[in-house]
C-alpha cells in the first residue's frame, strides 16, 4: 500500500533550495482535468498521494542568496511526474512569465515523460514549451537544469535538455527511454550503470552532479555571476585598456631569446589557466559538449573578474601534463559551446591559449579535427560579443590558432605563437630537431614579434615569480574585460555586422593586410 505524503516532494524541494521564506507560488488550479471518469479518478488519488500537489509540476518563485529567480519543479508524486495538457500549459506559462519579469529561470524535473492517458496531445505540448524557451534564451535570460531521479522520456529530449547549465542529483536516473518500457520493447534488460547521473556526467551531458545544497551554492554563484545585485559597480578600465597601449613594458625594450621563451613556457611550474581563474572573483566551471563529449583539457566556465561577467574557454596546461593528452576534437567542441554561451547569454568571450598542440592519431583524423579547428574560428570571428583572446604560454598549432580571434589580444612576455613546435619546423625544412631554436629565432613566433606584426595588441611584462605573473596576467584581463564591456554594445545579426566582425578580427592576422591599407 502506497503511503500518502503530507506535503508534495516538490514543495519540500524548493524550499530547501530556496531562501528561508522565499517561495511563491504562481500556480492556478489547473486547466483542461477531466472532472469526472477513470482518468478523473487517477487525478484525486494521484492528488492525495502526493501530499496536495494538484498536478505533477509546481512552478514559482524564490531568492537565492537574495536574487530573484523562477523555478519550475516536477513532482513524481502526482502520476509519475508525467506532463500532460494542464501541465505543460501551467510550464508555459511559468516560462512566459519568467521571460516578462526578466528573470532567471531554474527547471528542476523529476518525471517518467509525457502523460500516457493523455497521448499525442500530451506528446506534442512539449513544443510550445521549447518555443517559449527559445524566446527566453533569445532575451539573454539564463536558464538552468537540474535533472532529479527520474528523469526520462519526452521531458528531458525537450525542456529537460536545453539549459545553458545541466546538472543532476547523485545516482538519479537519467534516460530517453525507461529501463521498464525497453526491457518490455526488447525483451532484455537495458545495461546498468548507463543511465546514470555519474555517468552522464562522465560523458559530458551534465556539467556536474549535485546535492539540492550543492546545487543551491552554484546557483548562488551563477547568479552573482550573470545577475549582479545594485550594489555592484563596474570596474574601471585600466588606463593601458582604455587608450590601446600596446605592451607595459617599453615597446623598444629588446626582446628576449625566443628560444628562452620556448623553454619557460614548457616548464612543468609555469602558472597556467587554472592558477588565473583562481583569481576570479566567481568561478562556475562547466564540463563536455553537452552532447556526449568530455575533454578536460579544455577549461570551459562562467566567471567574474572584479566587476565583469565572461565566460571562459582554454588550454589547460595542468590537466594536460595529468591524462598525458592535448585536446582533441571532443574539447574544440566544448570550446565551441562556450562560444554559443557567451553569445546567448549576451557575456564577453575570454579565450585562453596555452598548448602544445592538438592531440594526433586516427580516431582524432575520424572525428573531424582539422574540421574543429576551422569551424572554431569562423564561430570565433563572427560572435556578437566582446571577445578577448590571451596567449598565456605555448601557442602550437592549430589548437592555439583556433582560440585566437577576438577584438583584443594579450599576450605574456614569453609566450609564443607557431604552426609546429619548434622541433616540427626543423624536422621539415632540415630532416633533424637539431635546429630548433634556430627555427624559433627565424620564424617569428614571439611575443614582441606578433606585437609589430598587429596580431597582438599587447604584451604583459611577466615578473620573477609564478605568483606575481598571474597576479599581472589576472588585471590586465580585468581590465581590458572591463574597457572592452564597457565600449561594447550589443552587436545586430544582420549579415553586414557578421562581415565586419569578421573583419576586424580577421584582418588583424593578415601579414600583407598594411600594405593594402597604405595603398
Amino acid at each position: 500500500m502506497t503511503t500518502a505524503r503530507t506535503t508534495p516532494a516538490s514543495l519540500q524541494f524548493a524550499r530547501q533550495l530556496l531562501d528561508d521564506g522565499s517561495w511563491t507560488c504562481w500556480d492556478t488550479p489547473p486547466r483542461g482535468n477531466p472532472t469526472h471518469g477513470p482518468y478523473a479518478d487517477d487525478l484525486a488519488r494521484a492528488r492525495e498521494r502526493s501530499g496536495g500537489a494538484d498536478e505533477a509540476v509546481l512552478t514559482g518563485e524564490g531568492r537565492i542568496h537574495g536574487r530573484r529567480i523562477a523555478v519550475i519543479v516536477g513532482e513524481f508524486g502526482f502520476l509519475a511526474g508525467s506532463v500532460g495538457v494542464a501541465a505543460a500549459d501551467r510550464l508555459l506559462r511559468a516560462v512566459d512569465r519568467a521571460t516578462a519579469e526578466g528573470l532567471p529561470l531554474l527547471a528542476c524535473p523529476a518525471t517518467g515523460g509525457t502523460r500516457m492517458q493523455e497521448g499525442t496531445p500530451a506528446f506534442v505540448g512539449m513544443v510550445p514549451i521549447v518555443s517559449a524557451l527559445a524566446a527566453h534564451k533569445a532575451a539573454g535570460l539564463p536558464y538552468l537544469v537540474h535533472l532529479r531521479h527520474p528523469t526520462t522520456g519526452g521531458v528531458l529530449a525537450s525542456w529537460g535538455s536545453l539549459g545553458h547549465t545541466t546538472t543532476a542529483e547523485p545516482r538519479a536516473l537519467v534516460g530517453f527511454l525507461g529501463p521498464r518500457v525497453y526491457q518490455a520493447l526488447y525483451g532484455r534488460e537495458f545495461p546498468e550503470g548507463v543511465q546514470t547521473a555519474e555517468n552522464l556526467d562522465h560523458h559530458g551531458i551534465v556539467d556536474a552532479v549535485l546535492t539540492t545544497d550543492q546545487l543551491r551554492a552554484r546557483t548562488g554563484d551563477i547568479l552573482r555571476i550573470l545577475t549582479p545585485g545594485t550594489a555592484e559597480t563596474p570596474a574601471e578600465p585600466s588606463a593601458e585598456a582604455s587608450a590601446g597601449t600596446h605592451a607595459d613594458q617599453p615597446s623598444d625594450q629588446p626582446a628576449e631569446d625566443v628560444w628562452q621563451s620556448v623553454t619557460l613556457t614548457r616548464a612543468a611550474d609555469r602558472p597556467g589557466l587554472a592558477d588565473l581563474l583562481a583569481t576570479a572573483d566567481s568561478l562556475v566551471p562547466l564540463h563536455g559538449t553537452g552532447a556526449g563529449e568530455r575533454d578536460d583539457t579544455l577549461t570551459l566556465a562562467l566567471a567574474r573578474f572584479d566587476a565583469t561577467p565572461c565566460v571562459v574557454i582554454g588550454h589547460d596546461r595542468a590537466q594536460a601534463r595529468q591524462h598525458g593528452t592535448e585536446i582533441t576534437p571532443a574539447g574544440l567542441r566544448t570550446a565551441q559551446r562556450g562560444m554559443r554561451l557567451a553569445a546567448e547569454l549576451g557575456l564577453p568571450l575570454l579565450t585562453v591559449i596555452d598548448t602544445a598542440g592538438a592531440q594526433l592519431g586516427p580516431e582524432h583524423e575520424e572525428a573531424a579535427l582539422a574540421g574543429e579547428i576551422a569551424r572554431s574560428l569562423q564561430q570565433l570571428v563572427t560572435l556578437p560579443v566582446p571577445t578577448l583572446s590571451l596567449l598565456l604560454g605555448q601557442g602550437t598549432g592549430g589548437a592555439a590558432l583556433a582560440l585566437l580571434p577576438a577584438d583584443r589580444v594579450l599576450a605574456t612576455q614569453h609566450a609564443w605563437l607557431a604552426p609546429l613546435p619548434p622541433e616540427g619546423a626543423s624536422a621539415i625544412l632540415h630532416r633533424t630537431t637539431d635546429r630548433a631554436a634556430d627555427l624559433a629565432r627565424a620564424q617569428h613566433i614571439g611575443a614582441h614579434d606578433l606585437l609589430r606584426a598587429g596580431t597582438v595588441d599587447r604584451i604583459v611584462a611577466e615578473p620573477d615569480t609564478p605568483s606575481a605573473l598571474i597576479r599581472a596576467v589576472s588585471a590586465a584581463v580585468s581590465g581590458e574585460l572591463a574597457a572592452l564591456r564597457a565600449r561594447s554594445g550589443p552587436v545586430a545579426g544582420s549579415a553586414d555586422a557578421v562581415v565586419r566582425l569578421a573583419e576586424q578580427r580577421g584582418r588583424r592576422s593578415a601579414a600583407l593586410v598594411r600594405l593594402d591599407d597604405e595603398v
